[in-house]
């Protein structure tokens, strides 16, 4: 099997990122795991879709340091590989990384994945589906008992409104972007200085306002979901808990976070299925739900990281699950001569 995995750009990847995990593991398998920046896509004139691409040089690895530091390495493979020539190509880069110094990147990958679906090669996530997620009013096509009340403008006046009909506490955070940047707890002691706070989001967009679950306080948890469903692997859920430290209301661990081990209740799963037939009608692969409470706080469909996390607690490689289910997906379209389209066979 040959994949191709489409990255923001492969001098910011870092070993311990899902993508490296996941790439490590193809290759471990047996596979070619080529890892392709977004800005090395190009389309030819024989309209058939290229890009120099990395390969590490082993078959087999131990480490994501070590396999990481030979990808990047002299000794890596490196050539102008025929991006419809494999079998499976998986979109991992994050349009929200790329949005105020590389605009032009944003789409990319979407883009040159829709032309690569002509020949019959699978992309995950669906990428017409994706194309419906550039930002979080992704999150508003879902019922609304899964998500948080929420408010999306750029009006000062809209969103103070908004915070006294919620008793003066609630999130704000940009429309676009991830990571925790630029997201401010507001309380009733705050809102004489919520025009400060409403500047400093509205200058990446628009503003979204949201309810504020108290649950939030003891963190939140990252569960993944593989083809629709809660991926479980020997017995294990694929989930991690995110916890806030020194008094900062943002769990994410790009801004210091610590992660536990999570409990998967009955609610998370009921959370699951109330989310899955979008999930499942938009060809969403491979996905990362936040929750807090009965509550999903997000739905992270481009990039989800932090498969290693719940590896470390769990004991568990879900990599390989993922894999196995690629593996799978090639066989269908072996079987039935690649006349599924990308949008079935991407949760099949």
């Amino acid at each position: 099997m040959k994949i191709g995995f489409v990255v923001n750009d492969i001098k910011t990847e870092q070993p311990i990122y899902t993508t490296t995990r996941m790439a490590m593991q193809a290759t471990n398998m047996g596979h070619e795991a080529w890892i392709i920046s977004v800005g090395d896509l190009s389309y030819d004139p024989d309209e058939y879709i290229r890009a120099v691409a990395r390969m590490a040089p082993r078959r087999n690895y131990k480490s994501h340091t070590t396999y990481f530091k030979e990808l990047q390495s002299d000794r890596a493979k490196v050539e102008r590989i025929t991006i419809d020539a494999l079998d499976i190509l998986l979109l991992r880069n994050d349009p929200a990384d790329d949005a105020i110094n590389r605009p032009w990147a944003q789409n990319a990958g979407l883009i040159f994945g829709r032309v690569a679906m002509r020949h019959g090669v699978i992309v995950l996530n669906d990428p017409n589906g994706l194309a419906k997620a550039p930002n979080k009013m992704y999150f508003q096509d879902f019922p609304e008992e899964v998500r948080p009340k929420t408010l999306i403008t750029r009006s000062h006046s809209e969103i103070k409104a908004f915070a006294k009909e919620q008793g003066g506490t609630i999130v704000l955070k940009p429309l676009q972007g991830s990571g925790g940047k630029n997201v401010f707890l507001v309380r009733p002691d705050d809102l004489p200085n919520i025009n400060q706070m409403i500047d400093a989001v509205n200058r990446d967009g628009f503003v979204i306002a949201q309810e504020y679950l108290t649950e939030a306080a003891e963190g939140d948890m990252r569960l993944f979901v593989l083809n629709g469903k809660p991926l479980r692997y020997r017995g294990k859920y694929a989930a991690f808990r995110r916890v806030r430290i020194d008094g900062d209301m943002r769990s994410n661990i790009h801004v210091g976070g610590e992660v536990q081990q999570a409990e998967i209740t009955s609610t998370a799963l009921e959370l699951v299925e109330m989310v899955r037939p979008k999930l499942v009608q938009d060809g969403m692969f491979f996905v990362g739900l936040d929750i807090v409470g009965n509550k999903l706080m997000e739905i992270n469909v481009f990039s989800p990281g932090g498969l290693g996390s719940a590896q470390k607690f769990e004991k568990v490689n879900f990599n390989v699950a993922v894999i196995e289910a690629l593996e799978k997906k090639v066989q269908y379209m072996k079987y039935y001569r690649r006349n599924f389209d990308n949008v079935e066979m991407a949760v099949l």
